[in-house]
């Protein structure tokens, strides 16, 4: 009786089992990753109900007091310890506190590339209680002086090689900006940091200069493109700069792995998700000044690198990579990021062997984030019913001629079907606020779609469409409005088109981005009306784009038309010269 019963019961258990595989096949890792997040939650709860406010910088210098000795940032060779790091950067903080003004709470703009000294003064400048705002290194001129008006600094600190872009504006600063560059000889107007710091103490700041009071208060400026006009600075609160350094925990990382960070600094996903993950974990990063494809591979070998970040261009790149013996021979065993194509995706893993790709989905100023923690190709992430009792979304309707969502007679939006794409939205609410841009509130406004499903409920508008099929897993279709992805950067055409418009034969300019096969984004097409009795000069146009934006945002195809077609509201159209595209043959 007793062996028929248990013979009953493992029965039983294995039917429940096939049936859980054939149902729900993804229970189990959707379960094991809601408890990480929910872990994560409790933990910052906690701390915060202890009054014990903990914030990034506080974790890195309880990494420092464990394990001073471990590597934490590897550097062309150069190894720099946790301690290293720490004594650093208290010398920054000893060099402002002894030669400026500063106070906590001030905002201290940084323009720098990738290197050590990045974060050096980063976390110096926290060490004061400062907000630091992280400058594009690839923007020049108007944009450059745009950034640092937008943000209102104290002061500017300009690593050694950028020191000329700053040189050009030097005279149209705002009054009362200090401009510090790290680096022995400097122009006149400029303070010598370097100097400074040959005579600064190492010694350890009081904790009262940047013990937070509320992790709501800002950390970070990071600037981004936004949907139109020029680049805004999105606020980074110490509790977004937490939920974004548990990213690589959050996909089984840890102070065992060896992490190589080739994204920008200046990115949040550099910064906070690779630097911020790395303290995190307590683990080591291996940081490039700029990516290299046919240098990846060695690099990854020479440092045993077991972790890699990427946008989807990497991907690409290193697969367009000539063949070469021993590919698969490396300790890479996980790659986070996001952007990368299902057939990129394929042919990555088919060539460089068993790497678990992460791929993620997350604005910088955003309020919601997917992760697809188990793996299938071409998702950005994943949802259940348990995911949205923490972080309220929706996929809803767009009209894509008027460029707005589609709404009901009753003014009510309405939800796609799954399958569809439609415009993703985000709650917003105390849980998951979104807290703008710096400075102009209309900026934050306009990322906000009101009365949506009912009267007085907010959403944070993402600007993307997104796809979810019927296993819940979530796609990235397009972006919408005026924005396009190219190079791993979200491009403005707005700023684009005003800079071209700026020419003295330019009657108007509308820019887009159109697809390109076998590239992930959308690349720059600039349609034009000549002045009357005026002729194109392309030489112009050219020297026009090159010195006034960076690389990526300069466009690569020209339309000349005689007529600029317009709304009702006369704004430029833009979805049928987008559908049009260009003529690659």
């Amino acid at each position: 009786m007793l062996l028929s019963w248990i013979s009953g019961l493992g029965a039983g258990m294995a039917l429940l089992h096939l049936l859980q595989k054939l149902l729900f096949p993804y229970f189990w890792k959707d379960f094991w990753f809601l408890l990480k997040v929910i872990r994560c939650g409790i933990r910052i709860e906690l701390y915060r109900r202890k009054g014990e406010l903990v914030t990034v910088l506080d974790k890195f210098l309880s990494q420092a007091q464990k394990q001073p000795r471990k590597p934490f940032i590897v550097y062309e060779g150069d190894i720099y310890t946790y301690e290293d790091v720490d004594r650093r950067s208290s010398r920054v903080a000893r060099a402002f506190l002894n030669h400026s003004a500063l106070e906590k709470g001030d905002t201290v703009a940084l323009l720098m590339s990738n290197e050590p000294d990045f974060v050096h003064v980063w976390f110096g400048l926290a060490k004061l209680g400062c907000v630091v705002a992280f400058l594009n290194s690839n923007i020049r001129s108007t944009s450059l002086l745009h950034c640092i008006r937008s943000c209102e600094p104290r002061a500017l600190v300009v690593g050694a090689d950028l020191l000329e872009a700053v040189e050009e504006i030097l005279p149209s600063l705002p009054e009362g900006i200090s401009v510090w560059a790290v680096k022995d000889s400097v122009p006149r107007g400029v303070i010598s940091l370097k100097e400074k710091l040959s005579t600064a103490s190492d010694k350890p700041v009081p904790r009262s200069h940047h013990a937070a009071w509320n992790l709501k208060t800002p950390s970070l400026y990071i600037f981004t493109s936004g949907t139109t006009g020029l680049p805004k600075a999105a606020v980074i609160t110490q509790l977004q700069a937490l939920k974004g350094a548990a990213g690589l925990w959050a996909f089984g990382c840890t102070s065992d792995d060896i992490i190589y960070i080739t994204l920008p600094l200046y990115h949040s996903s550099g910064a906070i998700l690779g630097i911020g993950g790395c303290i995190e974990l307590g683990a080591t990063c291996v940081l490039k000044k700029k990516f290299s494809a046919s240098q990846f591979w060695n690099d990854c070998k020479k440092y045993n690198v077991t972790v890699f970040q990427y946008i989807g261009e990497i991907c690409r790149y290193l697969c367009k990579q000539p063949k070469r013996e021993g590919e698969r021979d490396h300790q890479v065993r996980l790659a986070v990021g996001n952007g990368v194509r299902s057939d990129v995706w394929r042919e990555f893993l088919d060539r460089f062997g068993n790497v678990k790709m992460c791929e993620l989905y997350g604005a910088t100023e955003g309020n919601i984030c997917f992760m697809n923690h188990t793996g299938k190709i071409g998702a950005v992430g994943r949802t259940n019913f348990f995911y949205k009792l923490f972080f309220t979304f929706d996929l809803i309707k767009y009209d894509f001629q008027k460029d707005e969502p589609i709404r009901n007679e009753q003014g009510w939006c309405s939800h796609v079907k799954k399958g569809e794409p439609g415009l993703l939205i985000s709650r917003v609410n105390e849980k998951n606020p979104f807290f703008g841009y710096v400075g102009n509130k209309k900026h934050t406004e306009k990322k906000l779609l009101r009365d949506v499903f009912k009267k007085g409920d907010v959403y944070f508008n993402t600007g993307d469409l997104m796809v979810q099929d019927h296993e819940n897993f979530l796609y990235f279709y397009d972006r919408i409005g005026d924005t396009f992805r190219w190079k791993g950067e979200n491009i403005a055409t707005t700023e684009v088109a005003d800079i071209i418009g700026m020419l003295d034969f330019i009657q108007e300019s509308n820019v887009y981005g159109v697809a390109v096969p076998d590239c992930e984004g959308k690349i720059g097409m600039a349609s034009i009306t000549l002045k009357p009795n005026k002729s194109l000069d392309l030489e112009k146009v050219y020297e026009q784009v090159v010195t006034f934006l960076p690389a990526y945002a300069c466009p690569r195809f020209l339309r000349i038309q005689g007529k600029m077609e317009t709304t009702g509201t006369f704004k430029l159209k833009k979805f049928q010269l987008v559908q049009e595209g260009t003529d690659f043959h």
